[in-house]
């Protein structure tokens, strides 16, 4: 649950910051507000939205709307409001547009994917299968009011697009707030209007997905969302073999492709979030010529021999610190 502010500050440049913890990561606004007043509005009103919008959405609160979902699996229809309606209907948008790649139904394999236990044992290849089988979207029911997992077991989890929907939230937030510079950074996906006070756009550094301890260039972002999706954070070894938090529903294991990395800047926060982690799970090419069909949507991608950047996204960089930049042509 989002928590309240402990300081607002305000640098040399005019910029007001706040750092929270929201949707299980760290968080940080950062804008440009005369009136204190307006600022202290905003960040309320964003605190708050993203307190009910864990309420509700967060499959790790017994008493969320999903939790209601996904314990009465295979047994009954659950109620729901236009407020799940909503997100119901973008999950169906995003596992049509992926290919079923990003599938909200996929609670079942990130069950059986357990962290904590993985980095000591594996879990055995049937019980990935029979999770791979239940998670599909295709077997969610729904009428006007009600939903229905159909199986017992299912589950939905909105991890793979609801964080890029509440920065979009926070973004519309700001926008009614007057606010023209603005930066919503939740977990490290974020959008950023306007500019910092010094330039007309703001500084984003891309983090290096084969050496995480620095950046791998610079993007000058305006009017933009920009997300990124790799094993560098969150990974363990187990025989000497690297898996990552990121699971291909194709095979029901993590992606172990040699790539490491993906940052792709878009329109907003939900296509860029959308189409980093799909670009992830197809590999280096395959996922360059997925987010290439796409329009107003760039990426660069990193495997241990460097970087391979769609066609026009060399317009955000500001700066390149990894030299071994690949051909755009497979």
């Amino acid at each position: 649950m989002a928590a309240a502010p402990m300081q607002l500050n305000t640098d040399a440049r005019g910029v007001r910051s706040v750092a929270f913890r929201a949707l299980g990561t760290a968080c940080a606004l950062q804008f440009r507000c005369a009136d204190q007043g307006r600022a202290l509005r905003f960040v309320a009103e964003s605190l708050d939205w993203l307190t009910r919008f864990e309420m509700k959405f967060s499959r790790f609160r017994p008493d969320s709307l999903v939790s209601r979902i996904n314990a009465s699996a295979g047994r009954e229809w659950v109620p729901v409001d236009p407020e799940m309606e909503r997100m119901l209907d973008l999950a169906e948008s995003v596992h049509r547009l992926t290919g079923g790649l990003l599938d909200a139904a996929m609670l079942p394999l990130l069950r059986v994917w357990d962290w904590r236990l993985a980095r000591e044992r594996l879990p055995e290849a049937e019980a990935v299968e029979a999770a791979r089988l239940l998670s599909d979207w295709v077997k969610v029911r729904r009428e006007p009011g009600r939903v229905l997992l159909t199986e017992v077991g299912m589950g939905l989890d909105f991890g793979g697009f609801g964080k890029e929907f509440a920065v979009d939230q926070i973004v519309t937030i700001g926008r009614r707030h007057g606010l023209t510079d603005l930066l919503v950074d939740l977990g490290h996906d974020l959008v950023a209007l306007g500019g910092n006070g010094r330039h007309p756009f703001w500084h984003v550094g891309m983090q290096d997905g084969v050496h995480p301890e620095r950046c791998c260039g610079g993007l000058a972002i305006s009017g933009l969302a920009v997300c990124a999706s790799g094993d560098y954070a969150r990974r363990f070894e187990h025989n000497g073999v690297r898996y990552g938090h990121i699971l291909d529903k194709r095979t029901g294991w993590p992606v172990r492709h040699g790539l490491r990395a993906v940052t792709v800047v878009a329109q907003n926060c939900m296509v860029a979030g959308i189409h980093s982690t799909s670009a992830f799970i197809l590999g280096l090419h395959e996922g360059r010529d997925f987010v290439e069909a796409a329009p107003g949507v760039e990426a660069c991608l990193q495997d241990e021999r460097g970087l391979l950047l769609t066609r026009n996204f060399h317009r955000h960089l500001v700066q390149e610190a990894v030299p071994q930049t690949q051909s755009s042509n497979p």
